[in-house]
């Protein structure tokens, strides 16, 4: 019997979780249950005192995954069908519950036996030894994992193939000279796309209400809206890694989202959990810096984006009015932080412009997403025939973003602010320039789907509101 033969004479045994896919699907679960039903969270003590069987049942008892979505490592899918085609019996041997592991047996179509979690045995390390050493005997199999939950079948098997492994896998391998398939590293720009950092520039807003009351050159103010920044983008980031959770199966079927760090694969649940406690914690520590009032507005942010993500982004309108307030909401962080009062002009300003803008963003998704007539998006509140609806209110909002800057600028208030109120005029003909443009791109499918990211890269933009803050330094002056 050559190598070959006798290779595919034993066995492979697969891990799933970290190994076949780049994921867990335990905490897939959980996020799909709790964007399901938050409530849903205050079941989970009850559960665990089970046991991990016990919570991983109860999960897949109510959520489903799409096998068809997952970030598989393709470097070893590939090398199973090989060994598959040759005959060799391939065996999913995983701590997922076996309603999940199932499904992906079914969508991959190569294996010929699963063994996991089912009921109250928790198929993981000396249970998923002892399973696969009385199945094929000590030493009768090969094994694929990647954790330090697989050291003691690595123990038992003939040979292991240590995949992606974590640090005690890779301490394992390193000793016994096993093979190893590593996994790519996450890189500098990894990160940077976990944090969202381009979504920080719309913190900026924070220092409108020192600007508005021409405080430019108040090295206080400029310190309480430098902290209030960090604050904000602390906690912005957080929420985006949040959202990410919640929102990775249909960031898998985007075209563009789907290289997301948490979609990919390239970044675990479990890190980004860390990275989430660490970015409140950094928001929470720079906001106690500032006056209780911005804590507060913080705090609302928090609860706010939140029920964006679980709730109110699926929701008919509500998604874009949430979007706008959440722009005004660091308006009025803002002026919490560096204790200016802000009027209710702007407030009615900022409402109607970041509309029209949150608007665009549904209009582009309408416009790119194929789904037939009469269908909503995934995971939105729209309908194709939507579309043109949605772009006549976005538009009108521009409008009244517009006509109530014009009528802020012929109120007595501005004529106390600013002693040459004349030349801030041309501010109203360029809030018109920026929207009507964004919607006019949109239309003709040039827009990025974040107009507000958009505004900020593009070069025409930033020299027309270069040109307005001129306007309105020299009004002030």
């Amino acid at each position: 019997m050559d190598a070959r033969s006798d290779r595919n004479a034993i066995p492979l045994a697969v891990d799933l979780d970290g190994t076949l896919v780049a994921t867990d699907l335990l905490w897939e679960g959980l996020f799909i249950l709790l964007k399901k039903n938050p409530l849903y969270f205050f079941l989970l003590p009850l559960w665990l005192t089970g046991g991990p069987a016990r919570l991983k049942q109860e999960i897949s008892l109510r959520v489903d995954i799409d096998p068809a979505s997952l970030p598989y490592r393709q470097e070893l899918i590939d090398r199973l069908r090989a060994e598959h085609r040759e005959g060799r019996v391939i065996v999913l041997a995983t701590g997922t519950p076996r309603k999940f592991a199932e499904a992906i047996a079914a969508h991959l179509g190569i294996f010929d036996r699963v063994l996991a979690t089912d009921g109250p045995h928790n198929m993981t390390s000396g249970r998923k030894c002892s399973a696969l050493v009385a199945a094929c005997g000590d030493a009768g199999f090969d094994y694929a994992g990647n954790s330090r939950h697989d050291l003691k079948v690595f123990d038992a098997a003939r040979n292991a193939l240590v995949v992606a492994p974590d640090r005690s896998a890779r301490r394992w391998q390193a000793a016994h000279q096993a093979e190893a398939m590593p996994a790519p590293k996450p890189t500098l720009r990894t990160y940077i796309k976990m944090l969202r950092m381009h979504q920080w520039l719309k913190n900026a807003l924070i220092a409108v209400p020192m600007v508005l009351s021409h405080e430019y050159f108040n090295p206080n103010m400029i310190w309480e809206c430098l902290l209030a920044f960090v604050s904000f983008s602390a906690v912005a980031s957080a929420i985006y890694i949040l959202n990410d959770f919640f929102d990775l199966a249909l960031d898998r079927k985007h075209p563009t989202k789907r290289s997301r760090p948490f979609a990919s694969g390239a970044l675990s649940i479990p890190f980004g959990m860390g990275a989430i406690a660490a970015l409140l914690a950094i928001g929470i520590a720079a906001g106690l810096f500032l006056p209780i009032e911005f804590l507060g507005v913080l705090a609302g942010y928090l609860v706010v984006t939140t029920a964006y993500s679980l709730s109110f982004k699926r929701m008919l309108l509500v998604d874009v009015l949430t979007l706008a307030g959440l722009y005004t909401i660091r308006v009025l962080a803002g002026a919490a932080a560096t204790g200016v009062d802000v009027s209710f002009w702007l407030l009615a300003f900022s409402i109607f412009f970041f509309l029209s803008l949150a608007l665009v963003k549904r209009f582009v998704e309408l416009r790119t997403t194929a789904i037939p007539p009469g269908e909503r998006i995934a995971g939105r509140g729209y309908r194709t025939e939507d579309q043109e609806i949605v772009a006549q209110a976005g538009m009108a909002s521009a409008f009244s973003s517009a006509l109530v800057l014009a009528l802020y600028m012929d109120s007595p208030a501005v004529r106390e602010l600013y002693p040459h109120p004349w030349l801030i005029w041309p501010l109203a003909p360029i809030v018109l320039y920026l929207t009507m443009r964004v919607w006019i791109l949109a239309r003709r499918d040039e827009m990025h789907d974040d107009p507000v990211v958009f505004i900020i890269r593009d070069w025409r933009s930033q020299i027309v509101v270069a040109i307005g803050a001129v306007f309105l330094v020299a009004g002030g002056w």
